[in-house]
């Protein structure tokens, strides 16, 4: 994901204060809206949904966003925009954040949700408008405030769709000051500064932000990079598997950290699938062609940002890969042997580009895509196209990955979707594979602080021969 930098350093006065100014703002909307009932709080959560759900207000953020950021296109954010917040809104619809959210008798607990606070919320540029919905939405569930601290190529869209937030939250009766944004021009010194002021740090985008969280001294969840390698084994239906990756790889021209970067395809089915791509409009370049890419693409050791989320025609234009110019090309693919430093096409591309991997079989198939892991992208997630369970519960066993997306499409997928259980949501936790405290979706549990009443019940001890017995016999040992 592509967002602004920031690293540790010693305060900045000036960025200190200015920071300081909007997050008392934010904790004297908070404290109001910490006493609103459930129902307000969930007007509340539907009047900043409907800030971007609304159709020309999607319309308008979503041009908006390509307009400044370069990044994708409009009709794939607004789908994104209107499928991720009525996801969001879906998976909250009844959800209790206020007063006792459980009660557990047996064990005389009682289970009452409190506000974090203020929520500092860092978003990338790759979804201005749909990241900080999701946080927002959140974060408000839960009787919390935020503060937004949008990439400076996304600030122009986050301003815009806050102005229409606190025009709905002036609707229903809620504090305005519930969702803020950091006053522009956005710079490195306020971002750290948020992080050390507020009561939860949220990251999503650059690593160099994440690391800054985790050392800001304020409690921090950050999210990994994405890497997605994808197994198609011997059993796949193909034009089906070809079919869902193509329509994952080119959404918003690949902007999503979901979005497949590796195929990894077992050797029976290889050139059967490579037709299966070529039919939804992939292109293999040849070793000229792929170096030609590779030496536009990367630059300096860094993704060329001026090929970033841009169409796959665009890109061979741009790199005078003429063959590939076509109206119905959509994805350029590369093959490759190698994973690592030296084999750049094994890394994120953030691109509508696919690097293509032979493997013997599916054992060799899963050792690529660990060895593919262990590069890069370790604990987000794999996928496969298959009809075998036992390769399915392999990878879940064994793969250090938080996520294993079965014959899906990958970037629609691992966000939630409506047609699987996990969570909707814009940041992937990674678990520790990963460097994040999280292996889930960040989702609303994550905004929210329980408090725990217990009361005495009957005793439940166990005596010694009931813990050990099965011990001592096995082991001989005389316990008397």
């Amino acid at each position: 994901m592509v967002s602004q930098h920031v690293s540790e350093k010693a305060p900045d006065t000036e960025a200190a204060a200015r920071v300081a100014e909007v997050v008392a703002r934010a904790r004297a909307a908070q404290r109001l809206f910490e006493q609103f009932d459930q129902v307000r709080v969930d007007e509340a959560v539907t009047a900043i949904a409907w800030a971007l759900m609304q159709p020309d207000r999607n319309r308008e953020l979503s041009e908006l966003a390509v307009k400044v950021t370069g990044l994708g296109n409009v009709r794939d954010k607004m789908i994104k925009n209107e499928r991720k917040t009525k996801g969001l809104l879906r998976d909250l619809q009844g959800r209790k954040t206020v007063g006792v959210i459980r009660e557990l008798p047996e064990l005389g607990l009682v289970e009452i949700a409190r506000p974090v606070g203020v929520v500092g919320a860092v978003v990338p540029s790759t979804n201005p408008a749909a990241t900080p919905a999701n946080k927002a939405i959140n974060a408000l569930k839960c009787r919390n405030a935020v503060i937004l601290s949008p990439s400076p190529k996304g600030a122009e869209v986050c301003a815009r769709l806050v102005g229409y937030m606190h025009e709905e939250l002036d609707r229903v009766g809620a504090p305005r000051d519930l969702v803020q944004y950091l006053p522009t021009p956005v710079t490195k010194e306020m971002t750290l500064e948020l992080m050390r002021q507020v009561d939860l740090v949220l990251v999503t985008g650059s690593q160099n932000n994440v690391r800054a969280a985790y050392a800001s001294g304020t409690p921090a969840i950050g999210v990994g990079t994405g890497n997605v390698p994808v197994i198609v084994d011997a059993s796949a239906d193909l034009d089906d598997a070809a079919a869902m990756i193509a329509a994952s790889k080119t959404f918003d021209n690949a902007t999503s950290c979901s979005s497949e970067n590796s195929l990894v395809i077992v050797d029976e089915v290889y050139d059967a699938m490579l037709a299966a791509m070529a039919r939804q409009g992939a292109v293999l370049l040849d070793a000229q062609e792929k170096q030609r890419l590779q030496d536009n693409l990367w630059q300096q050791g860094a993704l060329n940002r001026n090929l970033l989320a841009r169409s796959a025609v665009e890109i061979a234009r741009a790199t005078g890969i003429d063959r590939a110019t076509g109206e119905d090309v959509r994805i350029l693919m590369v093959e490759e042997s190698g994973v690592g430093r030296d084999h750049p096409f094994s890394s994120e591309k953030l691109s509508p580009v696919l690097t293509l991997y032979r493997a013997r079989d599916f054992d060799a198939a899963f050792d690529r895509v660990r060895e593919i892991l262990e590069h890069q992208g370790a604990g987000h997630s794999c996928g496969i196209h298959t009809r075998d369970d036992d390769h399915v519960r392999r990878l879940g066993l064994e793969m250090p990955v938080c996520r294993v997306i079965v014959n899906q499409a990958h970037a629609f997928a691992t966000g939630g979707s409506f047609d699987n259980g996990l969570p909707f949501s814009l940041s992937m936790g990674c678990g520790t594979w990963g460097g994040n405290p999280i292996s889930d979706n960040l989702n609303v549990n994550h905004y929210m602080n329980i408090t725990r009443i217990a009361r005495s019940i009957p005793p439940v001890e166990p005596t010694m021969q009931e813990l050990f017995e099965p011990y001592w016999k096995k082991y001989g040992i005389d316990a008397d």
